[in-house]
This record gives structure tokens, C-alpha cells and sequence, in this order.
């Protein structure tokens, strides 16, 4: 099987894929975990930086508002206590002051109006003529008349607009009176929805029963309910009780929010309509009555750590593949070079094989030389014997006949010599190491036959009791050859000196076939066997043998999935067996 055939075999395949596999994985998995960790804490930094960044522009909205409202209102309480209620009750002197508040403040005061504790307007000045007009029923007026000063919430009012007013109360003796003032929606509106952000972040504020105080969003992400949630989840979390020292009692460090009012800010995330997830950033206001919101899409809120994951997923897409493909390119040459190298290392193996081979068909010669020489000396003979017969005349009386017996007995010899080196040649020739079916008896009687005439010159009688029923197994012919010519010379070498037995057996059992090999040697002292199968490791003398034709026969016997065992005692012999799987030829 050349390289090319190897890379591609079912093994090679496997290996190959296995490798880049394995390869793969580990190659990735940091990949995936490093990068996995980053991007957590990526996402955890961004969610807090950007919570962090819309807290702090909500807080500093917050102020602007307060501010905003709580100078009205003191625009208002000036103008209270340096001024006699007597000269409010002039509406000239009301239009006078109107008119200063507006040069001061441009149009953010829309009107000026004193009323009575009845509800009567007693003065007005503005441009919707509402003198003289009553407020008695009306709530927020009843709640302006118990209180120092007040800021309503937006109502439509007498005028059919919306708007909210500034109050304050003055107390003449036992009368009450409250001079209050109109801020323009609009004014305030543009305060509020200043804060933009984003192409979805917008704000707007929201009072307890769930009105807007400010132009509605055009699109309100969430129910009106999920909105007055927010009430309860700040009283829940401790911050509408924060600011019960009196209205605006933090008005005057509006420009350096704290870590104390960080922590009143309100920051949720919700799933609106169409399922998507909505950011919230929530203060309070007015003492806790009104709730200024920000909301913003998650998706526009993160666009920044969306792009970056986008980006890292692509990179590391980009990465990956690049590592796939290097691992595959990598693997694949390895594979070429491992079955270049297991190509080289098998035709080495050969190599070494038939070396040994060779070796043992040497050992052979000699045997065979002398038991060619008895039919060559008799051809030899016979035929000096015809060259007599020939000199006298064939046709003598019993010539002929003598002639014709010399002749068939050449013939008979010169058959007999054939048949010694065509098993000598066959065995020699066999060199296709392929596994195939295999009858290891035939095997055996093979290599047995070509070891009788060493056999009978060492004084060994060979003996075999081989199972009829020995299943085929798969094996290489001429590998299988070796072990046992090996084994069977080794045992014949052993037994020269002084003659012996060598019984040679075959039997079938459980799911493997067994041969044994069963000398009455010398046997191998317990300090030789552990290194029996080493290379180049012989107990023969110099010259004698190699050292590797244990190690040959252990390589081939392990290589087939089999093994190969020794036992010895010193003085009584030495026996191997051979343990090899059964295998159907469909395997």
C-alpha cells in the first residue's frame, strides 16, 4: 500500500479527523471562554456606564426643573412680602407687575391674579379676561388655601388650555388671600423636552394619577399602568421618602449631584408593546407629586456595545474559520507525513523481515545442501553406471534392462532434488506481505517439512497434533511463515547437542486459534525472559544468530491483534504459544 493509499484508508481518515478535531477544541475553547469573559464584562461595564451617563443627565434635569419651578415660586413670594395686599388689589399695579416679570422672564408668566378664601378672583391681569372669576370649587385651589405655597398640576382650567400655577398665601388678619400666577405650558414643555437623546430617548413628566404633565411622547412604550408602577417602586425603594424636609429642600446644590441623590434615581428596564425592551430613568419631583421619566429603547440605548459585539462576533468568526482551516490544512499534511513515515516504517519492517528470512532459509541450506547431496551422489552414480553399460553395448544380454533401471532411478532422484528446492524456492519467493485467509495447518506442515532434514541431523523427532477443525483466520502467508520457521529453528538449535522432541499443536478456543511449540531443550533461565523479545538480544553464540528473530516474530504476532507467550524451566524445555483472533474474511 503506497502513501497516497494510506492517507486515504478508513484508519487515516479517522486519525485525521480526529486530530483536527481535538486540535479544534482545544484551540477554541480558550477562544471562546476568554472572549465569552471579556464580552460579559464588556456588556456588565457599558450597561453600567451608560445607566450611569443617562442617571446623570436625568439628575441635572431633575435640578433644572426644580430650579426652575422653585424660582417661579419665588418670584411670586418676593413679590408677596414688598408689596401690601392693598396695592395687588389694584389691577393696574397688577399689570405693572405682570408686565416687569415678563421683560425679566420673556413669557415664561402668562398671568397674575389675587383671590380671596371664597374662591373669587378679586384681581386679574392677563389677556384672558377673567376677573372677577370664581376658583371655589376648584381642587387646586383648595389645596393652595391650606398651604404656604403651592405648584399645581397641569389642568385645563376656565381657559381650555393647559397650564399649571404658581400660588402663595397671605394671611390679613382673618382673611386669606392667594396671589398666584400662570406659567406658560409651552415654556415649561421645551425645559422638559430638552432632554433628548439618541433617536428614541425622550422625557415628559407623569403626576400620580397617571397624567401628563408635559406633551405626551408620540409613542408611549408602555401601559399607563407599567408608568404609575414607577410611583410604587420608589416608594419601595426608599426614594419618595427622601425629600420630606419641604419643597425643593435640595434646590440649592442642584449643580452638584451627589452619591445620595444618584441613589434617587429611579433606573429600570421593561418590556413594552411589540416585545421590546424599554430603558427607563425615572426622578421625582414636586415633592415626590410628579415624576419626570426618560425613556429610551434598550437597542438605541446599547447601539455602541451592539456594534461591538457585532464586530468582536465577526472577528472571532473570522478567527475561528481562520483556525479551522489552518487545523485542517495542518492535519492533513500530518497525516501525509505519518503515512509517509508508517509507510517507510512498514517497508523497513519488510525489510527486516525478510532479512530474517533470509537468515533462516541460510540456517536451512545446510540441511537441505546435504539432503540434495544423497540424490546427486545417486544420480551421479547411476549415471557413471549407464557410461559402463554403454562402453559394453546395450544390446548384451540384461543391458537394456539395467540401462532403463539406471535411467528411472535419475529420473526418481533428480524429482526428489526438484521437489527440495521448489519448497526451498516457494518459500523464499513468498514475499506479499497482504493479509488474506489463511489454514495455519497447511502452513505449518509446509514449514515442518522444510525443516525435517535439519530435524533428523539434530536428533529431534518432530511430532504435531493439529486441530481438523482449525478455522481460517486472516494473516499474512509469508509473515506467519517466518514466526514459525523461526521458532521451529530456534527450538532445533537448542536441541542439537543432545537430540530431543518437538511437539507442535493447534487448537481452536473461545474466539481465538492457539499454536504451541513445545521443545525438551535446555530451557532459558528466568534473568533471560524479560528481555527474550528484545532486538539484537541472542543467547546464541557469536555468529550463530542475529537477535532479532524474537523480536521480528513478537512485532508480526502484535501487529495481526495477537500475542505471543513463553514459558521455560531450565533442564525441562522451553515452550511458546501463539494467540490469534479469529476473523471472518468480511471484517
Amino acid at each position: 500500500m503506497d502513501t497516497e493509499e494510506k492517507r486515504k484508508s478508513p484508519y487515516y481518515m479517522w486519525f485525521n479527523r480526529r486530530m483536527a478535531l481535538i486540535v479544534i477544541i482545544v484551540a477554541l475553547t480558550p477562544m471562546i471562554l476568554v472572549s465569552g469573559i471579556i464580552l460579559h464584562r464588556f456588556s456588565v461595564y457599558s450597561h453600567e456606564m451608560v445607566h450611569a451617563h443617562l442617571e446623570e443627565m436625568v439628575l441635572k434635569h431633575k435640578h433644572n426643573i426644580d430650579f426652575f419651578l422653585q424660582e417661579k415660586l419665588s418670584n411670586i413670594r418676593h413679590l408677596s412680602r414688598i408689596f401690601r395686599l392693598e396695592e395687588f388689589k389694584d389691577e393696574k399695579f397688577l399689570r405693572e407687575r405682570l408686565r416687569a416679570l415678563q421683560e425679566e422672564y420673556s413669557s415664561v408668566f402668562v398671568d397674575l391674579g389675587l383671590i380671596d378664601e371664597t374662591g373669587r378672583q378679586v384681581a386679574y391681569a392677563g389677556p384672558f379676561g377673567l376677573e372677577k372669576a370664581y376658583y371655589g370649587d376648584a381642587a387646586w385651589f383648595r389645596e393652595a388655601i391650606e398651604t404656604d405655597h403651592y405648584i399645581s398640576d397641569v389642568f385645563l382650567g376656565l381657559r381650555a388650555q393647559p397650564h399649571f400655577i404658581v400660588a402663595t398665601r397671605q394671611q390679613v388678619g382673618d382673611s386669606r388671600y392667594i396671589l398666584r400666577a400662570t406659567i406658560d405650558f409651552l415654556s415649561f414643555n421645551l425645559l422638559v423636552e430638552n432632554l433628548r437623546l439618541g433617536e428614541t430617548g425622550v422625557a415628559f413628566i407623569l403626576n400620580r394619577e397617571g397624567e401628563f404633565q408635559t406633551r405626551p411622547p408620540r409613542e408611549s412604550k408602555l401601559t399607563q399602568q407599567q408608568y404609575l408602577n414607577l410611583f410604587e417602586k420608589g416608594r419601595l425603594a426608599g426614594i419618595i421618602d427622601k425629600d420630606k424636609g419641604g419643597m425643593f429642600s435640595d434646590i440649592q446644590k442642584w449643580y452638584t449631584p451627589d452619591d445620595n441623590e444618584r441613589a434617587s434615581i429611579l433606573t429600570v428596564e421593561k418590556i413594552g408593546q411589540f416585545d421590546k425592551k424599554i430603558l427607563i430613568v425615572a426622578a421625582f419631583l414636586k415633592n415626590n407629586d410628579w415624576l419626570l421619566i426618560f425613556q429610551q429603547d434598550a437597542d438605541d440605548a446599547f447601539a455602541r456595545l451592539n456594534r461591538t459585539r457585532k464586530i468582536a462576533a465577526l472577528i472571532f468568526i473570522l478567527g475561528a474559520l481562520g483556525i479551522i482551516t489552518v487545523t485542517l490544512l495542518v492535519s492533513r499534511k500530518l497525516g501525509r507525513r505519518i503515512a509517509r513515515v508508517k509507510s517507510e516504517k512498514d517497508m523497513v519492517e519488510q525489510q527486516i523481515i525478510e532479512t530474517g528470512k533470509l537468515a533462516s532459509i541460510g540456517e536451512l541450506a545446510a540441511g537441505i545442501a546435504h539432503e540434495i547431496n544423497n540424490p546427486v551422489a545417486i544420480m551421479v552414480e547411476e549415471a557413471g553406471w549407464i557410461q559402463d553399460l554403454l562402453e559394453e553395448g546395450i544390446d548384451k544380454e540384461g543391458n537394456l534392462e539395467e540401462f532403463n533401471r539406471a535411467l528411472k532411478q535419475i529420473e526418481n532422484q533428480g524429482r526428489r532434488c526438484k521437489d527440495i528446492t521448489h519448497k526451498l524456492l516457494s518459500f523464499a519467493r513468498k514475499t506479499d506481505s497482504r493479509v488474506q485467509s489463511l489454514q495455519l495447518n497447511d502452513l505449518i506442515t509446509e514449514v515442518v517439512d522444510l525443516s525435517s532434514q535439519k530435524s533428523r541431523y539434530a536428533n529431534v523427532e518432530v511430532h504435531t497434533r493439529l486441530d481438523p477443525y482449525l478455522p481460517e483466520t486472516q494473516a499474512s502467508v509469508t509473515e506467519m511463515q517466518q514466526v514459525l520457521l523461526n521458532l521451529i529453528n530456534n527450538a532445533l538449535d537448542a536441541m542439537e547437542k543432545k537430540g530431543g522432541r518437538l511437539d507442535i499443536a493447534t487448537e481452536s478456543r473461545d474466539n481465538e486459534i492457539a499454536i504451541t511449540i513445545e521443545d525438551t531443550g535446555p530451557g532459558i533461565p528466568a534473568s533471560n525472559l524479560a528481555r527474550l523479545f528484545d532486538p539484537f538480544f541472542t543467547t546464541k553464540p557469536v555468529g550463530k544468530g542475529t537477535g532479532l528473530g524474537l523480536s521480528i516474530c513478537y512485532g508480526i504476532i502484535n501487529k495481526m491483534g495477537g500475542k505471543i507467550e513463553v514459558e521455560s524451566t531450565v533442564g525441562v524445555g522451553t515452550t511458546f504459544r501463539i494467540l490469534l483472533p479469529i476473523k471472518n474474511s468480511s471484517e
